[in-house]
């Protein structure tokens, strides 16, 4: 049909047998691209000795303490050192952003040195050459004349000289890269025109706020993008009413670094009361004193409230009780009670909350401290007493006067906030090691930025892009503020990861151009096969948009194929309304695919598609809340015919997968063109042990269409209900 595209093809039927060659995979892919770096004669590297490896980013194979990282070793202080655990062998490694003539490493040893090493190189931060090796190393301050190409340059530490770790304050590798020097493009710097910084002594916060949320409360389609900061500290008689594209977060290393006695608010005064559009907003890191004792945050998809503490209620309504389509907490501490009254639906993870007080179709929980029990269908509660696999979003913060990043660290089984008992861990990264992306960037720019090792923050505005944003370096990390928006030109792919370890996407949205991609958001390449449970990459709060600011089309909005990808909160949405909206103005048949094992959504929003919105071929999937509406816009049944079946799932596990498991899902239908519609079932899976569901609920809005049934042929027709909205239910299946 025209428009529709060339849509990313499911793996072939051999790609299942890779999910069984998980172990090899490192060893194959190895082997494969395996390649001898050309050693140079020794003078070939000494024409410009300059200091090629401070700042740059730097990973180790482990840590002894949470006050000796890897990164102290390439800050240019010989105060501050990395130590590794007490154990042989150990290492640590930098990247230089770029292939370099290398010369010389110097090597500051503490007290814990090594005494026997080897200096390795590499071009892709896989494959190693032995460009130095000792067995008699004496510590101190070692100079260690070498010759090579590398972009990758390791201390491997062999056998330890005490009974303590390997241990460094500095390691410095000299040479020339090319340019004359270090990176062309500078790290740090302001964060732009649209990021609004405030301390408790800046005049005038209460005017800002309300100047921006003038420009905004409406601007649903809008350019318009803010990020408010506000420094620790304590701010009295505040009331941040957030509208469209705009974040709030404090730049404390903690929540409660950061106080307000007011409120921050979000209600629906400019729909009517109703807040089923309240999109695109945020609210971090911050403490709330409510000054009627409960805060309102009333929105639905795609706005993230995470690292808060509300010292008291939280009221998730608008003033009104006027309808509201679902939302998200993380990392949360809600003093007092937690009031959804009119939310359909709503996902919390990893807080802690003081009540709740009711559901109307869908209340997931994982990891929260006094959720309630299980009780689905009546009241609507699924709970789970932990999150299996989490890491929150990284957050912008003030150490000192100096901006830096701060990426906490994964948990496993979590449960209640990573901040309320304690240091957070994690990893602290400064700003001079990121470039600071700007309205105008290229995304030229923006890919020599990472070529030289730089992580990525885009600050709030709207880049075109004429080319897809390559990420290929493992734990870089791309933060957009105040929901900076990638659109892509002339039907190119807006960003691809690499099959690399622990790269981490949060904060911004992909609008889809008027071009047809492929695909908007790739993670990994097809046939991915790297094992990456020890350091995941993460997707958080990063919202894909097909239509609704003007047309765009999509095939595929994304793509997951790494193994162990952790989703965490996104609205994947093929607009039902706005402008460039129609079943082939905005055509897009698929929304989120996911090729990888191992993958986890914690959170998974995908709405309106005009084929299946959600596919899953990875095994060992997991699933943790899922809001699903198919698309409004079907103009009869044969437009969603799928062979002999009435319609698409809007949750579809492929039948060669054998072991998958979901909790806590809703899909609605409001065919408003035809409500003669029907749906066979809104999730569709293989009857095996291995796949299992929990929690499952199809809606007729108002008689709008209808479901024959919830997973397959299981579960009762919506058709009694008529146009009551009463869902049919499923607790569990098979």
């Amino acid at each position: 049909m025209p428009g529709v595209g060339i849509p990313v093809a499911p793996p072939p039927p051999a790609a299942a047998g890779r999910r069984v060659r998980r172990g090899l995979a490192g060893g194959i892919v190895t082997t494969l691209v395996a390649t001898l770096l050309a050693a140079l004669p020794a003078g070939a590297a000494q024409a410009a000795q300059t200091l090629l490896s401070q700042g740059r980013p730097v990973t180790a194979s482990s840590q002894e303490n949470y006050g000796t990282p890897a990164d102290a070793a390439v800050d240019g202080d010989s105060g501050t050192r990395w130590s590794s655990s007490a154990a042989d062998d150990q290492w640590l490694q930098v990247d230089l952003g770029a292939p370099a003539e290398v010369g010389q490493v110097v090597l500051q040893w503490e007290t814990a040195y090594a005494k026997a090493y080897r200096i390795e190189f590499s071009t892709d931060g896989k494959t190693w050459t032995t460009a130095y090796s000792t067995t008699n190393g004496a510590g101190g301050t070692e100079t260690v004349p070498v010759s090579g190409t590398a972009r990758y340059v390791r201390m491997h530490g062999v056998t330890r000289a005490t009974g303590y770790g390997y241990s460094l304050w500095e390691l410095q590798v000299f040479g020339d890269n090319g340019d004359g020097g270090g990176p062309t493009l500078p790290g740090g710097g302001d964060l732009g025109p649209n990021v609004h910084v405030f301390d408790p002594s800046t005049p005038g916060i209460q005017g800002k706020l309300d100047e921006v949320f003038k420009q905004q409360e409406s601007a649903q389609f809008g350019s318009g993008r803010h990020a408010f900061l506000l420094k620790p500290g304590t701010y009295n008689g505040l009331n941040a009413q957030i509208g469209f594209y705009t974040q709030i977060a404090g730049l404390g290393l903690r929540p409660d670094d950061t106080t307000i006695n007011g409120d921050v608010t979000v209600d629906a005064g400019w729909f009517n009361g109703n807040a089923t559009q309240n999109f695109w907003r945020a609210a971090e890191n911050l403490a709330v004193n409510p000054v009627n004792g409960t805060d309102r945050w009333a929105v639905s998809q795609a706005a993230s409230f995470r690292r808060m503490h509300v010292k008291g209620g939280l009221n998730l309504a608008p003033n009104g009780y006027g309808w509201a389509s679902g939302g998200y907490i993380a990392d949360s501490k809600i003093d007092g009670t937690v009031g959804p009254y009119s939310q359909q639906q709503w996902y919390t993870r990893d807080s802690s909350v003081g009540g709740w007080t009711n559901g109307v179709w869908n209340m997931t929980f994982s990891g929260v401290e006094g959720a309630p029990a299980t009780s689905f269908p009546q009241p609507p509660y699924t709970t789970l007493d932990t999150t299996p696999v989490s890491r929150e979003k990284p957050f912008l913060y003030l150490d000192g006067n100096e901006y830096k990043v701060f990426a906490p660290a994964k948990r496993v089984n979590a449960r209640g906030t990573t901040w309320a008992n304690g240091t957070p861990q994690g990893e602290s990264i400064p700003l001079s090691r990121f470039y600071v992306v700007k309205p105008g960037a290229t995304a030229a720019t923006i890919n020599a930025a990472l070529a030289q090792g730089l992580h990525l923050l885009f600050t709030p505005g709207v880049y075109h892009v004429d080319r897809t944003i390559d990420v290929d370096r493992a734990n870089t990390i791309v933060l957009g503020l105040g929901l900076a928006t990638i659109i892509p030109d002339n039907g190119v792919t807006a960003m691809r990861v690499a099959d690399v370890d622990g790269v981490r996407l949060a904060g911004f949205l992909i609008d889809a151009g008027p071009v047809n991609s492929p695909t908007l958001l790739e993670v990994g390449p097809q046939g991915a096969a790297s094992d990456h449970a020890a350091n995941p990459t993460t997707v958080q709060d990063v919202y894909i948009r097909v239509g609704g600011a003007g047309a765009g089309k999509a095939g595929t909005s994304m793509v997951v194929n790494s193994d162990d990808t952790i989703v965490d909160h996104t609205w994947v949405w093929r607009a039902d309304h706005g402008e460039g909206v129609g079943w082939e103005t905005n055509r897009a048949d698929y929304g989120v695919r996911v090729n990888g094992d191992d993958v986890l959504a914690t959170g998974l929003f995908v709405e309106h598609f005009n084929k299946y919105d959600v596919e899953w071929y990875g095994e060992r999937g997991r699933t943790i809340f899922y809001q699903n509406e198919k698309a409004y816009d079907a103009p009869n049944q044969a437009a969603v015919q799928n062979g002999g079946t009435k319609g698409y799932a809007a949750y579809r596990v492929d039948d060669s997968v054998n072991t998958h498991e979901a909790w806590g899902l809703g899909s609605y239908c409001n065919y408003d063109v035809d409500p003669t519609i029907r749906q066979d079932h809104g999730f569709k899976a293989p009857v095996k042990p291995g796949v299992k569901f929990h929690s499952l609920l199809t809606v007729s809005l108002g008689g709008n269409g209808h479901y024959e049934h919830v997973i397959n042929g299981t579960g009762a027709s919506t058709v009694p209900a008529g146009t009551s909205t009463v869902p049919s239910t499923v607790v569990s299946f098979p």
